[in-house]
């Protein structure tokens, strides 16, 4: 009996391979804004919940805005 490799008769072949799956750059870059706007709202948490920022929420926002740019720009420098 010959063992087949190839998924070439079958009907969802990048299904089952997983070749089909695409994550648009955007996505990639969100995912990986999160991670760095982790990394940064972890170092600055206390200090922005300690009664020196006006609105931290919006400052929040604002890094994870800023995160989500910077990895789309290392996205497309890579």
């Amino acid at each position: 009996m010959k063992l087949m490799l190839t998924t070439s008769g079958l009907p969802l072949q990048d299904l089952i391979v997983g070749a089909s799956i695409y994550f648009p750059p955007l996505f990639k870059a969100v995912m990986l804004g999160f991670l760095l706007w982790l990394m940064v709202h972890r170092a600055l948490r206390d200090w922005m919940y300690a009664g020196d920022i006006w609105h931290p929420m919006l400052m929040d926002l604002s890094l994870f805005a800023l995160s989500v740019c910077l990895s789309l720009v290392l996205i497309v420098e890579w």
